[in-house]
């Protein structure tokens, strides 16, 4: 989310003050203008001329504004009684956009969203005078270039205007929750200059298409996108080599490397290496080098620590691997891996133990595999139960308590306070709820 954001920061105020108090049809107007431009273009002899198509891609873009009128972002509500004139809104209220508290205006053909400063954040139009009026005008535009190339220039401006506008919905349409109509419109923003006489490609809108492609699910037309970013040298920071590698499955370590030469400093990079090297179990060196790289750019990201443990456990290094799950827990008492990390750490040793155990057949060796099984039992207790009692995740404590019961019974009677903590625990697996 916030990596989009970014991106987005200053595509959302395409709509500048300085075109703020252009004069603007109203929606009748537009509709009955667009009517006639339509009709005119359906006339066998007006359509040979290049100025018909020009006037009706004027005409659908000034249907399109028309709804809006003369509102544009960043206005304030007492300039807004200036251009609205009698114009007012049918119902208020307040909403939360984006994580942002906002106040909701509604009017009979669009929604007004005010920000905590009083000024218009978003413009979502309800009713538009002619659906899909943007695309409609590109066509009509071609259409006129086609009969007269000469125009170039005036429709090259045309085309940018019409990216910009579908730029400005796409933001708007993310910042309202409606991803897959936001996805469809960065694309249409990346690729509306795509032809004579702009041939220009808006790298970062395609960017977000391939962004917001992956959050949909459709890998297939998220990775066309970042890869058409990726062939004309567009990489987001790096981003653009993180979510290639992630929907390229064949290519991944080969977009992770190389995106890591080119932006060392990237998190996203050094997490998807991260996340690679543990799955195919290569060159752990190489991952505690990432991982100390990413503990300088986050040194207060628990997870990284909560990472290292993991390595270390894997590699059956239990002192360095505890280590990093208490340095886990004192940057973030209140994440619960490292305690979780650690507890099952030393559980999975007692059970490792136990086995060999009960494999032993000299009574010596036995007794103290039994020794050391109980002494990590014990150990998995406490840093098990710090993590039942700072989850918030009902799930996660629950499947806390299944290992502490198991703890708990084989103790029950060295002592009452064991057979108490079975007796909690097990309530809370029978019951499916921590309390």
């Amino acid at each position: 989310m916030k990596r989009i954001l970014a991106v987005l920061a200053t595509a959302a105020v395409v709509l500048s003050t300085s075109a703020a108090w252009a004069q603007t049809k109203t929606p009748a107007e537009a509709r009955k203008a667009l009517d006639a431009a339509v009709a005119a273009s359906q006339n066998d002899k007006k359509a040979t001329k290049a100025a018909t198509w020009q006037k009706l891609g004027q005409a659908y873009m000034a249907a399109y504004e028309a709804p809006a009128g003369s509102v544009w972002r960043g206005a304030s509500k007492q300039e807004l009684m200036y251009v609205m004139g009698s114009e007012k809104p049918v119902a208020t209220e307040d909403v939360v956009i984006s994580g942002q508290p906002m106040t909701k205006e509604v009017y009979a053909d669009k929604n007004l969203y005010f920000n905590a400063y009083g000024q218009v954040d978003i413009i979502e139009v309800t009713r538009p005078v002619e659906k899909d009026a943007l695309d409609k005008a590109l066509e009509a535009y071609e259409k006129c270039l086609a009969l007269d190339p000469k125009k170039a220039k005036d429709i090259g401006k045309e085309y940018e205007k019409i990216s910009s506008r579908y730029m400005n919905d796409a933001f708007n349409a993310y910042q309202l929750g409606d991803v897959k109509l936001a996805s469809t419109l960065f694309e249409k923003a990346g690729f509306a200059c795509d032809r004579e006489p702009v041939n220009k490609i808006d790298t970062s809108a395609v960017y977000n298409a391939g962004f917001t492609a992956i959050v949909l699910g459709e890998k297939e037309r998220a990775q066309k996108l970042l890869e058409k970013c990726y062939e004309m040298g567009y990489y987001s920071d790096g981003e653009v080599y993180a979510k290639l590698a992630e929907v390229d499955t064949l290519n991944t370590r080969k977009y992770l490397e190389e995106g890591f030469a080119a932006f060392p400093q990237s998190q996203s990079i050094l997490i998807g290496l991260i996340n690679y090297y543990l799955t195919h179990n290569e060159s752990p060196d190489r991952l505690f080098e990432l991982l100390d790289m990413a503990k300088v750019n986050e040194p207060n990201n628990a997870s990284l620590y909560y990472v290292e443990g993991n390595i270390h456990g894997q590699l059956g290094q239990i002192d360095e691997a505890v280590a990093s799950y208490r340095e886990c827990a004192e940057i973030n008492p209140q994440y619960e891996y490292g305690y979780i990390g650690e507890g099952v750490l030393f559980y999975n040793k007692a059970i490792e133990v136990q086995t060999k155990a009960q494999e032993e057949m000299d009574d010596n060796k036995y007794m103290a595999l039994v020794a050391e099984f109980e002494k990590d039992l014990k150990a998995c207790i406490e840093p098990f139960e710090k993590a039942y009692s700072v989850s918030k995740d009902n799930a996660i404590r629950v499947n806390i308590a299944e290992y502490l019961k198991n703890a708990f019974y084989r103790f029950r009677d060295q002592d009452p306070s064991y057979q108490a903590g079975y007796d909690k625990y097990n309530e809370v697996v029978k019951s499916g709820e921590a309390k």
